[in-house]
């Protein structure tokens, strides 16, 4: 008798999926753990109501309490559990306990889309699972998650028609991609072992198309890229007619729950939606709607220089794949996202894109009195946020230069008789106001400019405009009615915090008068015209008509700070009191190859000082040694002076002792010397004492 290996409620089902913290197997888990057991059998198939009302009222009673209790491995155990995660192992688990967690399951998937290296535990998990199949306590289903790649290079199923989609009905005659043949090898050993006692252990094999959605996966370089904004046209690889088979992430867990629920007869699907969108349909509908909405052909080449990409995803965007699958239309209950595929629901997508990776635009404004620090604030909360900075004459002078450029260009995208109109129209009533623009141009130009797509996606922080309560009104207002705060409308850019910053016109004027002449000269900051500006800001924003009571109006509560003084350490209190209320960053954190690229920089930084240390330290050695010699060599021939000059006062200071020496001593002594060894006496010194003394000259 089989050993009972786990106790849980009849209707739940124990799930384990692999990789559970990866993009496909995530949402996966995430999508059945909102399921109900069998919530797919309700309304499936064309049956009549009448006849089958009593079956499914039945149906619902039974599968009211019963859920998906999910379990999986996971890459790195230091990440923080998912709610919808019951149990996670580690990817290294030893197999024999990470059978004794598969034997624990109903259902176990495998998904091999992402990572190769996942397929040979597949292929163990499986075969294991097979091997066991007699002691299952309960049936037990495999899924394997697949990729249509192993359909590739399958001919068309009609010769004649070579356009006509292949089916999921022709599998046994696909032909996999050079890259997947050890997919396709697990694809058929899944379906064999199914085969041979389906109601213990029934396999199936799931060939999911390209999949999207949610954060995204194999496409997020063309959403990052066009979210990011940092080229002017995105590239599609080839010449973009290449049809790729794709599906929404949420209803390939869509397919995954009918097939867990049908346990249908067939075992191998493919997953795909019903469009036959192109690389080149893709990718125009994806920066259209998210970036600058202009792409370019690049050799297929270039491909292989994208680092983020790996050679499964480039194979991927290679594919052209026409294929259909009928099977799931006919005999499940799906209820779809993205049926017609990703360009028909592009802007649905988008917004999940947005919403999973938290990329929400801040919409800043900060206004107060000249001479403040405004721009000094924006500039860092700019920098800390990655937000786009927008000031006035900025903003007015790249206007000017795009339409200048847009008139001069013979381009069929542009209209070119607005765009002439329009730049007509401004440096008319330009030469009017003697440079100025009236308010009704200025408003036009900044809300342009605030509905560009970088804007739009990262955010903005408005520098000192509006200026006035009536251009607040003007800004922020459509068709008469200010815009919906809680809308998601891609227009929509009304600020989501304003900050006043203040100080007292004392304090504005002694820091004005302190700037430096080289930098006041020929600005605003003159004296005179600084006096004027500050008197005009005072003016307009008096109780009744500062912008600030729009926006209290609409419930934005401005945030009051106030300067006192030109300190460093103050404007940081400023931007830290601004951070606080703003929150974290709403948008990619620094992108690796730029955190690898400044630590590379940062490093070689410290090569070159500390090469340009050992230089210098070497150049002092060599000044040094060369300081040395010289002195050695100085002190040495210094010496040789010396030693002469000493030889030459003890030659001065001896001459007259040998004088002395050969006239009056030398001869007696040589006499002496003489008879001593003629004589031979016994006591030779004495007798050359005595000698000396008798035959001493003065004597």
């Amino acid at each position: 008798m089989a050993e009972k290996i786990d106790e849980r409620p009849q209707n739940s089902r124990r799930v384990f999926i692999n990789n559970v913290d990866a993009y496909t197997s995530k949402n996966i888990a995430r999508f059945l753990d909102l399921c109900v057991v069998g919530a797919s059998l309700v309304f499936a198939g064309e049956a009549d109501v009448e006849e089958e009302d009593d079956r499914l009222h039945d149906d619902q009673a039974e599968i009211k309490d019963g859920t998906f209790q999910i379990v999986g491995t996971v890459s790195s155990q230091t990440e923080e559990k998912c709610s919808f995660i019951a149990e996670q192992y580690s990817h290294h688990t030893k197999r024999e306990d990470l059978l004794h967690h598969l034997l624990k399951c109903d259902v176990i998937i495998y998904d091999v889309t992402q990572h190769a290296d996942q397929i040979d535990e597949a292929q163990w998990a499986v075969s294991a699972l097979y091997e066991e199949m007699d002691r299952f306590p309960a049936a037990k289903t495999f899924i394997l998650v697949s990729t249509v790649l192993t359909w590739a290079m399958t001919k068309p199923a009609d010769k004649d028609y070579p356009e006509t989609p292949l089916t999921d009905s022709n599998y046994r005659r696909r032909k996999a991609h050079p890259n997947f043949h050890r997919h396709i090898s697990l694809e058929k050993l899944v379906v064999k072992l199914g085969k041979t006692k389906s109601s213990r252990f029934s396999t199936y094999v799931v060939a999911s198309g390209l999949q999207y959605g949610m954060e995204e996966h194999v496409f997020h370089l063309f959403f990052k890229m066009s979210w990011m904004g940092e080229v002017s046209h995105v590239p599609i690889f080839g010449d973009g007619s290449n049809i790729i088979p794709t599906i929404h992430i949420n209803d390939l867990a869509g397919i995954i729950q009918n097939v867990i629920d049908h346990k249908p007869k067939v075992q191998y699907f493919v997953a795909v939606d019903d469009s036959k969108n192109t690389m080149e349909d893709i990718i125009k509908a994806i920066t259209l709607m998210l970036g600058p909405g202009k792409t370019r052909n690049v050799s297929k080449e270039e491909i292989y220089l994208i680092q983020n990409l790996t050679q499964t995803e480039i194979d991927s965007l290679l594919v052209n794949l026409p294929i259909e699958a009928p099977y799931l239309k006919d005999n499940f209950n799906i209820q779809w996202v993205s049926e017609t595929g990703m360009v028909q629901n592009i802007e649905q997508v988008i917004e999940e894109y947005k919403e999973s990776r938290g990329l929400l635009p801040i919409r800043m404004c900060i206004v107060g009195p000249p001479a403040v620090g405004k721009s000094t604030i924006a500039e860092k909360i700019c920098k800390h946020y990655n937000l786009h900075h927008i000031k006035l004459k900025e903003a007015i002078a790249e206007a000017l230069e795009n339409l200048e450029l847009c008139v001069r260009t013979e381009d069929e995208e542009n209209d070119q008789d607005d765009d002439q109109e329009f730049w007509d129209t401004l440096r008319e009533n330009m030469n009017e106001n003697g440079g100025r623009l009236d308010d009704q141009y200025v408003i036009r130009i900044m809300k342009d400019k605030l509905r560009t797509k970088p804007c739009m996606n990262q955010g903005f922080v408005l520098d000192g405009f509006p200026k006035t309560c009536e251009q607040a009104k003007e800004l922020f207002t459509g068709d008469g009615e200010p815009e919906d705060l809680e809308s998601k409308h891609a227009t929509k850019i009304i600020p989501e915090f304003v900050f006043s910053v203040n100080a007292t016109d004392d304090f504005l004027k002694n820091r004005v008068l302190n700037l430096p002449e080289t930098v006041v000269e020929g600005t605003s900051y003159m004296p005179e015209q600084f006096l004027q500006r500050l008197a005009r800001f005072r003016d307009r924003n008096v109780e009744d008509e500062m912008p600030l009571n729009y926006f209290e109006d609409l419930e934005i509560h401005p945030e009051h700070l106030e300067i006192t003084s030109d300190n460093d350490n103050e404007y940081q209190l400023i931007i830290d009191k601004i951070c606080k209320k703003v929150g974290k960053p709403r948008n990619y954190g620094p992108i690796l190859e730029k955190v690898e690229e400044e630590k590379r920089r940062q490093v070689k930084e410290r090569l070159n000082e500390q090469a340009a240390q050992r230089v210098e330290e070497e150049r002092r050695e060599e000044e040094e040694a060369q300081h040395r010699d010289q002195r050695w060599g100085e002190w040495s021939q210094h010496l040789v002076e010396v030693k002469r000059q000493e030889l030459d006062l003890l030659e001065s200071q001896s001459e007259p002792l040998r004088d002395y020496l050969m006239q009056d001593v030398m001869p007696t002594l040589t006499q002496g010397l003489i008879e001593c060894c003629r004589l031979r006496p016994d006591d030779p010194i004495d007798f050359l004492a005595e000698y000396l003394l008798q035959n001493n000259p003065e004597a």
